[in-house]
């Protein structure tokens, strides 16, 4: 017999139905699915936690240096799903059929490692696929290779060093700003230097000083056709030489010298996950949720496997069978139909060429109708990228003309496309058009006397998510798999703000301070970046895994020693900024200052400073989730705004005012979405009993597992 892992329960049952007619049964909780020959076991992820003894578990009494030497434990996480591996245990041959990547190897590997202290003897095979379809799910099933443990010692290696550096650096920072409990302050070995980008940007930006500078044009007219012309010199800081020019006045301009050129722009390349992550950040999907959204899509059959470097297609992959497929859909069917007329689908190659996976690509149709708004707008931009890559070039003719106004030249520009080429598939790459009227050399063109505009240079913009990613990759910061995770951190732990452009709060801008000033390591990519290279070389089979824990271990020993020696400073700087962390703005009725106050019953409130002199302004906060300060105002009271956190939900804005009128709304949009869920299950089959029967069951098992904890 045949003992099948998979990695979810959804992947399970997928790989179940293509294999054959399955058989649901139940080990314990866990849902196991039964073949002729086989039996599929799905995980949920990592199996086993990785962590210290107990004894090493308390903040105040463990030593640092003993932490950052103390041994490494792989415990069971999931009870259940050993017991239902345990089950069939005396299966003949074990199959991995974990996603194919580090991660899914390291899971694999725990299967193995469970698996084997029931039967050591067990055949071990892995079944590699990208999408689970029906032809790669066979294919990879009848094309079994050996299991890699290289791949999963790789992934091991970076979950020791994360756990010991995280845990190390995390409770001395914590410990020395005395911020503990549900308060601690967090410090990771990518996240550090992530968050100290957001940071050096916005020191830059601090340090800028505008230049004044003028910006000089004219307004031109043939045939009652209008259009603008600019100076030479776009941007002219000479003070003088902008008023002498301004002084200029005429009424007509001779065309003096007209340029045409020809300008082809090439389609995008196939997406990996960074260019995915960085389009989808463009759309204003946060990257954490693009992800999640991407592989949902994976799991559903929809789409290839998210977590891929790779920008080359596959010889093997049958472009033109994809096409059709879609071909006979609503929203992609006529751009599917004229890619098919091509004779030969020569798709665009990207500089990185990997053997794991291919580019993310569509593999099946979607139905628009069964897939949440955001979800289909991810789906959308996967499927349209995917023809973009097979489209053919955009062609335009930009025109530059010149023209000679009392001595001076002033440029119009124009651009027209003349073949739209990928762009019609793509429409997420804007080529925008600018219209001149047809203009002939020496020629006179009726303009306005010069508007001059005192204008100042501006400082770079903040990092987008989508930059911040980019930039990531470019420095070999984290992985394709972690990227996204770490920037939701640098949020969640209120370090940054900003969904559309990164801002540091007080706290995010200390810790970089902090660290920086003392053992400037911790905060640059090269270390972090020098270990990654190291766990390629564990990935290849060059180097042990031990060898790299033990050297991060010796690493960190020394970055130690320079933070310890500077405790109380470090101490100090940090607990200046958690303070100012939680001041939300300024009261204009008495001059006080307005902070987030916690009393010792738990309940939250915005209090003013100025309670001694007998203000009384205060407003009641919400009692769950973290709160932070945005320093903007709100924009019906003016009073401040603040962003509310909670755990496995999407954080929400709102003014500390509980009487302004934006929240008149929030108990219609409750009534609203409710009814958007029960419409989507309606046209589902399921009905609004049920929905109503599994809510209520999710509530009590939240509120049994808080009485349980508490």
């Amino acid at each position: 017999m045949q003992l099948i892992i998979a990695e979810k329960p959804i992947a399970a049952k997928k790989i179940a139905d293509i294999l054959g007619s399955p058989k649901k049964k139940k080990i314990g909780t866990i849902d196991v699915f039964e073949l002729e020959g086989k039996v599929i076991v799905p995980l949920k992820g990592h199996a086993l936690n990785v962590d210290f003894p107990k004894e090493l578990n308390n903040w105040q009494k463990t030593k640092l240096s003993d932490l950052i030497d103390g041994k490494i434990e792989y415990n069971t996480s999931l009870r259940g799903i050993q017991k239902a591996i345990h089950a069939y245990s005396n299966a003949s041959e074990l199959i991995i059929a974990t996603d194919f990547d580090r991660e899914g190897e390291s899971i694999g590997k725990e299967a193995i490692d469970i698996v084997r202290k029931k039967n050591k003897e067990i055949k071990i095979q892995r079944a590699k696929f990208s999408a689970l379809t029906p032809s790669e799910v066979k294919n990879a099933f009848s094309n079994l290779v050996d299991f890699d443990y290289n791949l999963a010692d790789a992934a091991d290696t970076r979950r020791e060093i994360d756990l010991i550096w995280g845990a190390v650096l995390t409770r001395y920072v914590s410990l020395t700003s005395g911020k503990l409990g549900k308060n601690f302050l967090s410090v990771g070995r990518v996240q550090t230097p992530a968050l100290a980008l957001v940071v050096d940007r916005e020191k830059e930006i601090k340090a800028f000083k505008p230049e004044d500078y003028w910006a000089l044009s004219i307004d031109c007219e043939k045939n009652n056709e209008k259009f603008n012309a600019v100076y030479e010199i776009e941007k002219l800081f000479d003070m003088e030489k902008a008023k002498n020019v301004s002084l200029l006045i005429d009424n007509k301009a001779i065309v003096k010298k007209i340029e045409k050129r020809k300008t082809i722009s090439k389609p995008p390349t196939p997406f990996n996950t960074t260019a995915f992550m960085s389009a989808a950040s463009n759309l204003g999907i946060q990257p954490k949720r693009a992800m999640s959204i991407a592989e949902k899509l994976y799991m559903e059959g929809f789409t290839s496997y998210p977590r891929t470097d790779n920008t080359h297609y596959p010889d093997s992959l049958d472009l033109r069978e994809i096409l059709k497929k879609f071909s006979k859909t609503n929203e992609f069917g006529d751009l599917a139909k004229k890619l098919l007329k091509k004779k030969k689908l020569t798709p665009t190659k990207g500089k990185k060429k990997t053997t794991d996976h291919p580019p993310i690509y569509p593999v099946e149709p979607a139905n628009k109708k069964k897939l949440d708004s955001t979800d289909w707008r991810v789906y959308e931009l996967i499927v349209k990228r995917f023809f973009a890559t097979l489209s053919d070039e955009s062609e335009s003719e930009t025109v530059k003309v010149v023209l000679d106004y009392k001595g001076e030249n002033f440029i119009a520009k124009g651009k027209t496309v003349l073949t739209p080429g990928w762009r019609e598939f793509y429409p997420y790459s804007k080529s925008e058009e600018q219209y001149l009227p047809i203009l002939i050399e020496d020629e006179k063109i009726k303009v306005s006397p010069i508007n001059s505009e005192q204008k100042q240079t501006k400082h770079k913009p903040r990092y987008s998510p989508a930059g911040l990613i980019k930039l990531m990759d470019d420095l070999n910061l984290g992985t394709k798999a972690t990227r996204a995770e770490i920037l939701q951190k640098l949020i969640d732990r209120g370090y940054v703000q900003g969904r559309t452009n990164f801002t540091p709060s007080s706290i995010g801008f200390a810790v970089i301070d902090a660290l920086g000033k003392y053992s400037e390591d911790i905060t640059k990519p090269k270390m972090t970046s020098d270990l990654e290279i190291e766990m390629d070389g564990v990935e290849r089979g060059e180097i042990k895994k031990s060898k790299v824990v033990e050297d991060s271990r010796k690493m960190l020993h020394k970055v130690l020693i320079k933070l310890e020696a500077n405790k109380e400073k470090i101490g100090d700087q940090l607990r200046t900024a958690s303070y100012d962390d939680y001041v939300v703005g300024k009261w204009v009725g008495c001059g006080g200052t307005w902070r987030m106050i916690r009393t010792k019953r738990g309940t939250r409130f915005v209090g003013c400073s100025g309670y001694k002199e007998g203000c009384e302004m205060s407003f009641p906060l919400p009692a769950r989730g973290k709160l932070v300060a945005l320093h903007v105002p709100c924009k019906v009271c003016e009073l401040p705004m603040i962003r509310v956190i909670n755990k496995g939900m999407r954080p929400y804005e709102m003014c500390i005012n509980h009487k302004c009128a934006s929240k008149e709304n929030w108990g219609k949009k409750k009534k609203e979405k409710t009814k958007e869920i029960l419409s989507s299950t309606k046209k589902s089959g399921i009905t609004k009993k049920a929905v109503v029967k599994k809510a209520t069951k999710k509530k009590v098992i939240k509120k049994k597992t808080i009485k349980k904890k508490g």
